[in-house]
């Protein structure tokens, strides 16, 4: 068989009861499809992460690194400041988010030196309120993490149907910062308020 292949839809009992197959040389059936194998290399090609998209890449991933940095600082010091009889699950649960953060930035940092880049050595905006009341600080975090998303889905975008790495890296961090955001939301819920907490 050469370059071109032949691909035939039929319903024929003799002929693979609808499903699709191959054969060469027969054009007496309905529903034929010729893909030339050039055609096929030269779309896989096109669907490939250029230069420019690399580029891209790096640059949201060394922003995500930053982020989540930033969320490691953030989520210590929020440990520091909690008082009251809640203290000890509250900080377990900072402490927590703060490990989750480092793991992600460190995931990032690693994806930036598989494309041949450079880890950023920045770190993302920290801003004291001065405001430590727990639900000041779940506030703060749910801010914090609807950014950490964002940076995600732009990274999403610019991968999609290109790098399968990229792509499920994206998609795993949405699922999992989405999940975060329904629990910090509920945190932030009266007892028996069913309707999301609208900030």
């Amino acid at each position: 068989m050469d370059t071109q292949q032949v691909l035939q839809y039929t319903d024929s009992p003799q002929l693979g009861n609808g499903k699709l197959t191959s054969y060469e040389g027969l054009f007496r059936t309905r529903g034929i499809i010729h893909v030339s194998l050039e055609q096929t290399i030269e779309r896989q090609r096109r669907q490939q992460m250029n230069g420019q998209d690399t580029q891209r890449a790096v640059e949201i991933l060394n922003r995500i690194m930053e982020h989540e940095l930033a969320g490691v600082v953030r989520y210590t010091h929020y440990s520091l400041m909690i008082y009251g009889y809640n203290r000890i699950p509250i900080v377990s649960w900072l402490k927590s988010n703060a490990n989750e953060s480092l793991a992600h930035a460190h995931k990032a940092g690693e994806l930036v030196t598989l494309l041949g880049g450079h880890p950023s050595l920045k770190i993302g905006t920290l801003l004291e309120t001065e405001k430590h009341d727990v639900g000041d600080i779940l506030r703060e975090s749910l801010e914090h993490e609807k950014g950490a998303i964002e940076a995600y889905y732009e990274l999403l975008k610019i991968s999609e149907g290109k790098s399968v790495l990229l792509e499920e890296f994206a998609r795993e961090m949405i699922v999992g910062e989405e999940l975060h955001l329904d629990e910090v939301n509920k945190m932030l819920r009266k007892s028996g308020d069913v309707e999301p907490f609208r900030s």
